[in-house]
């Protein structure tokens, strides 16, 4: 079998290397060889981009019996499953694994580890996990299911008109879909040096012995310090004078140190310049405190920023608006043309799979139902799956400050925890703000080792009006790294215990003698 032909903007390959496990993908998500359907004269509802907002606005839409069409341009399951979530957390485990081999004779008495890894063999392992998963976003399944799925690159014509390949789609409903992408800087020689991105860092089959990663995100900092894991020499250069600037500084502080203790070097406030190829070797030029310095490298790894995918979509065809940030949409998620609507990363500034997934819940009912629901209205948790994890959701003080609320935060270390203590894996706090004099939560930071597990019981009792109390009152198993949160809840109890209600329990026990 032959790959199939490139079929993204940038005239990328889909995937490489063309392996046993990445033919066994693209045989899922992108079919050699697949004949578009022929189309309806009209479909209730036309989804560009498959990815997990398209794919659930298009299963969930079909499974409620209205007529969907489903066009992809590149790989079904887009960047979660090809290039984001799926493979990033098969390198990340990986590398926790060569972590935890290198220190656990220092950390729990086991055997020591003799020789390096084999880097090779965990990417095999992430191409063959994601091809494992690869038929949930298949194309087959979802014609199974009644979509008709085109692949090809979708164009607006008119106002209610999509084009792909040689068909013409008619729609009553549209959805814009199509995520986005890496940000390349504006640097000279950059592009000459063929950097890493999220679309390609998951092609290497050959560690690189130094890699440097512009950006100190989510991402910049999860894949940095797995690559200081296997054995890279890792440095993270970064503008700005901290990492993780939507969290909480404490954590990301503790998420530093971390990353540092494991080998990685930040350069921050750097300012870069250009960049350099010498042969197998990128230099970038870069000043840093009025100063001008440069880094050899094997590697470079993009992670500053993202870019919407609206690259002939024809926008202006369908009168639809593009904005700074992406295409513009109102709170239920309209675009200026009341028949289209955007959601996902090509017009979302919380650019999270799980984000995506429940605006495509609200927009079907949007769309197709005359609902009302609105993307402001959405509780949305994030995690960093660095070690420790940082986990985020609501408000934090100073944004809850700034809406007009007044503050009361309980902080609980992780060191308190005995499952923690346990694990060796004390590095951690929750933090929770509420409601002044009130158990309310208005937001929650939490540092620790599975944190991305944990946070789900706050969201969960923040989008049903559960406070501290109730969660008090709620037992736990012990032990548990989960019981920091029930900890935070018996804090807030114990404020409840002033010095007057001290009084009249010290009066009631008195007249008990």
């Amino acid at each position: 079998m032959r790959a199939p032909e490139p079929a993204a903007p940038h005239d990328m390959p889909l995937l490489r290397p063309l392996d046993e496990h990445n033919l066994r993908h693209l045989l899922q998500v992108h079919p050699e060889n697949y004949a578009n359907p022929t189309p309806k004269q009209r479909y209730h509802l036309v989804v560009i981009g498959a990815g997990p907002a398209g794919l659930v606005t298009a299963i969930a839409a079909a499974g409620l019996g209205a007529n969907v069409a489903l066009i992809e341009r590149g790989l079904m399951g887009g960047d979660c499953l090809n290039v984001g979530c799926v493979p990033s957390k098969a390198v990340i485990r990986a590398a926790r694994a060569w972590h935890e081999v290198r220190r656990g004779a220092e950390r729990f008495g086991a055997p020591p580890a003799d020789g390096g890894g084999d880097f090779a063999a965990v990417m095999r392992r992430m191409r063959r996990l994601r091809a494992d998963l690869s038929p949930a976003d298949s194309v087959r399944r979802y014609a199974e299911r009644g979509v008709d799925v085109f692949l090809g690159e979708g164009r607006f014509v008119d106002p209610e008109t999509i084009a792909v390949a040689d068909a013409r789609l008619k729609f009553r409903r549209a959805v814009i879909a199509t995520g986005a992408r890496a940000a390349l800087p504006d640097l000279p020689g950059l592009r000459e040096a063929e950097p890493l991105t999220n679309e390609t860092l998951f092609w290497l089959e050959r560690q690189p012995a130094r890699l440097a990663v512009i950006g100190a995100g989510p991402i910049g900092c999860e894949m940095a310090q797995s690559f200081a894991r296997f054995g890279s020499r890792v440095s993270v250069l970064h503008r700005g004078d901290r990492i993780l600037p939507r969290d909480d500084r404490d954590a990301a502080a503790a998420v530093q140190r971390s990353m540092e203790a494991d080998g990685v070097r930040f350069l921050f406030g750097s300012r870069l310049l250009g960049c350099d190829r010498r042969g197998d070797e990128r230099v970038l030029r870069f000043e840093r405190g009025g100063k001008a310095d440069s880094l050899a490298v094997d590697q470079i790894l993009v992670a500053a920023g993202r870019t919407p995918n609206v690259e002939r979509l024809g926008l202006d065809a369908a009168g639809i608006r593009l904005g700074a940030r992406g295409i513009e949409v109102d709170d239920r998620m309209r675009t200026a043309n009341r028949r289209v609507y955007a959601i996902g990363d090509v017009a979302s500034p919380l650019q999270f799979t799980h984000a995506a997934d429940a605006q495509a819940r609200l927009v079907i009912a949007n769309a197709l139902f005359f609902g009302r629901g609105r993307r402001s209205r959405l509780l949305i948790p994030w995690c960093t799956y660095t070690s420790p994890e940082l986990a985020h959701v609501g408000l934090g003080a100073e944004e809850a400050r700034r809406a007009g609320h007044e503050v009361d935060t309980i902080t609980v270390e992780m060191k308190e925890v005995d499952r923690a203590v346990l694990e060796d894996a004390t590095e951690g706090f929750l933090r929770v703000h509420l409601k002044k004099g009130t158990d309310r939560i208005l937001g929650a930071t939490l540092l620790a080792e599975h944190a991305g597990d944990i946070i789900g019981e706050l969201t969960l009792a923040m989008g049903v009006g559960v406070g501290l109390g109730k969660i008090a009152g709620t037992i736990h198993p012990y032990p548990t790294q989960g019981e920091v949160v029930r900890k935070a809840a018996d804090a807030w109890r114990r404020t409840k215990l002033t010095p007057g209600v001290k009084r009249i329990f010290a009066a009631f026990f008195r007249l008990l003698r």
